[in-house]
């Protein structure tokens, strides 16, 4: 018998089934990206939760929150949030009705703070992307104000102090607390901005001069381990 010669796949046929072969790996590829992205998003959140629970065995954040003299309902702002360590605390502290405002100059923590708060189930945290001049805060409509770990980074001190003041409402508090140097010298302002630890003195003046009134200061607020004391002031405006 004659065997029967089965037809060739048209042109047609040929670019369908590669359509379908390009889609499924195209799907594989997206499966393992996601699962890439997960996987490192999932090992980032066990390292910062262990670098976070660290923190709070020195920082004493309940007593700077306190500083704060927060209420249910009230907004505050933590400027210079990065991934969040204190605007997840005080989220909790103005409850529902509340409003915190994260504010960095860097995009990624804010975005990392954003599924920190999703994953939290937090709706009372709004990001705020920061100049380097500016904080892009509403003008008097805040309670209060806390700069952690953060004055010693700007470039523009005296003008991100003014729009802090013209921020906050009558009243309103600034907490702000940073690394000082282990020994106090006679460094410019400069120099010790490049070490990335401030003395407490160069604030203080600066703050004044912005219209705060100073309310109490402490110089060794808290002892961070292997990296020196940190200080503390508590200011409000007028």
């Amino acid at each position: 018998m004659e065997k029967i010669k089965e037809p060739l796949p048209n042109a047609q046929t040929q670019r369908a089934y590669r359509v379908k072969i390009t889609l499924f790996l195209f799907c594989i590829g997206l499966t393992v990206i996601g699962l890439s992205v997960s996987y490192q998003g999932f090992a980032a959140l066990t390292r910062l939760k262990s670098v976070e629970s660290e923190r709070d065995r020195w920082q004493r954040a309940d007593e700077v929150i306190q500083a704060l003299g927060l209420r249910e309902g009230a907004v505050v702002a933590d400027f210079g949030s990065g991934v969040g360590y204190f605007t997840l605390k005080l989220a909790d502290i103005v409850g529902p009705k509340g409003k915190v405002l994260p504010v960095d100059i860097r995009r990624g923590p804010l975005l990392f703070l954003q599924a920190r708060a999703w994953w939290r189930r937090l709706h009372n945290i709004e990001l705020n992307h920061s100049d380097p001049d500016n904080p892009h805060l509403p003008a008097g409509h805040l309670d209060a104000i806390l700069v952690a770990n953060t004055y010693h980074e700007l470039v523009h001190p005296k003008l991100i102090l003014a729009c802090l003041y013209r921020s906050l409402v009558s009243g309103g508090r600034l907490v702000i607390l940073d690394r000082g140097p282990a020994f106090v010298g006679q460094e410019s302002r400069k120099v010790e901005v490049e070490h990335h630890e401030l003395p407490q003195s160069i604030v203080e003046e600066e703050v004044s001069q912005a219209g705060f009134e100073i309310i109490r200061q402490q110089d060794r607020f808290t002892e961070e381990p292997g990296r020196g004391p940190w200080w503390l002031i508590i200011a409000r405006k007028p």
